[in-house]
């Protein structure tokens, strides 16, 4: 069980080149640990506060209805379904696409992917009203293909994909999933639920790994300027105690700022962000593996997209975007300076990359990456720093 647990985390640094020198750190910092797992992993085969989940992992809140779809009008005008078409919706979430696309476009089939089996539930519930239209995946960007296979679709088969990357809102509304600052939960984070036990959660993540490790998973995941010292807090906060709750991990990157700077930055809406926003989003990418799912999914959708079939891709954060620009640009992904905010390339590679209409297998849909319009985001604040981009499969 705990090998296992420890293959999952050099699969996360090792399957994507990118990450590779990034977390050498974290690598080792597991090879040193391996011969003391036993005696002091946290919640490892099951996550914090596991013991508490006696309800079905598919019940929905009906307390709260599902979250309000990103840039609908945007997603349904660059996907440009046609009647009879079959689409992919790479992350199923509440539904608000795939029930917009079913409304609009008749005899269209839409086959729903999620990693998470919340969402899954619910994919199962639009199937039933929707018979023969809407067909429920239970896995990640990963594993679509296999996926895929089974239902004997084949590549260049599919007419428009959509990929909306990140979490949730129904993750983040549910304390219990651990992905929320402002709720008080077990700190889990993984999006999968408990479909793989052994899978490490936030939790094992800042209870074991060292300080340097630490500090690395904030900087390549979080672009958070002040890792060290929030690794060190961490660090010096599990001697007393091990964190196993969100708030609690939330108190100890605030002790380690004063009062007055604690919600100094501001989100795009110019509101107070605390300052452990960055690092619950470094544990929440480090846990999922988020980025090698990403490309796994880009490349998917490359593979499964007929020629003239349409892309798009809504994203959160400025790793996501930049990933998913370059990727429809075409660069090699393979050199972790692609993902680097400091190192840019010349003016000159900058300036031949803005003059590209694409790479061999996309053409843009939009040169500007598509923002949500003021009223959208007045509407649904959560949507704040999504960003579209479009492009046609060549």
């Amino acid at each position: 069980m705990i090998i296992i647990t420890i293959m999952i985390f050099h699969m996360t640094v090792r399957s994507y080149p990118m990450m590779r020198k990034t977390h050498l750190a974290a690598r080792r910092a597991w090879r040193r640990l391996r011969p003391r797992l036993n005696s002091c992993f946290v919640g490892a085969s099951s996550g914090p506060g596991h013991e508490d989940r006696s309800e079905d992992p598919s019940a929905v809140s009906a307390e709260k209805p599902p979250h309000t779809p990103v840039m609908l009008k945007e997603v349904l005008q660059y996907l440009d379904i046609q009647p009879a078409q079959v689409v992919l919706d790479m992350t199923f979430g509440g539904g608000g696409h795939t029930k917009a696309i079913l409304s609009t476009v008749p005899e269209v089939t839409v086959l729903a992917l999620d990693r998470d089996p919340t969402a899954i539930s619910l994919a199962q519930q639009l199937a039933k009203e929707h018979f023969g239209r809407v067909k429920p995946m239970l896995g990640r960007f990963s594993e679509l293909e296999d996926l895929l296979s089974n239902m004997n679709a084949k590549p260049g088969s599919i007419d428009a994909v959509l990929l909306d990357a990140g979490c949730s809102s129904m993750q983040m509304d549910e304390a219990e999933r651990g992905f929320s600052l402002s709720k008080d939960g077990p700190l889990d984070m993984r999006m999968d639920g408990d479909r793989y036990p052994d899978m490490p959660c936030a939790a094992d993540v800042v209870n074991t790994l060292d300080q340097q490790a630490l500090a690395s998973i904030l900087t390549a995941y979080g672009e958070e300027r002040h890792a060290r010292k929030i690794a060190s807090a961490i660090v010096e906060a599990r001697r007393v105690s091990p964190i196993t709750r969100t708030q609690q991990l939330a108190s100890v990157v605030a002790g380690s700022f004063p009062p007055a700077v604690l919600y100094a930055r501001k989100d795009r809406l110019n509101r107070p962000a605390h300052m452990a926003t960055k690092t619950f989003q470094a544990l929440r990418i480090f846990v999922n593996d988020e980025l090698n799912e990403l490309h796994a999914g880009l490349c998917a959708a490359q593979t499964l997209l007929k020629p003239s079939g349409r892309l798009c891709v809504i994203t959160f954060h400025s790793l996501e975007d930049r990933l998913v620009k370059r990727f429809l640009r075409g660069d090699d992904l393979s050199n972790l300076d692609h993902f680097s905010q400091r190192k840019q390339g010349t003016k000159k590679e900058n300036l031949s990359h803005e003059k590209s209409d694409g790479s061999l297998y996309w053409l843009p849909l939009q040169r500007k990456v598509i923002t949500p319009e003021k009223d959208d985001v007045k509407e649904n604040p959560r949507g704040r720093s999504s960003k579209l981009r479009a492009a046609l499969r060549r």
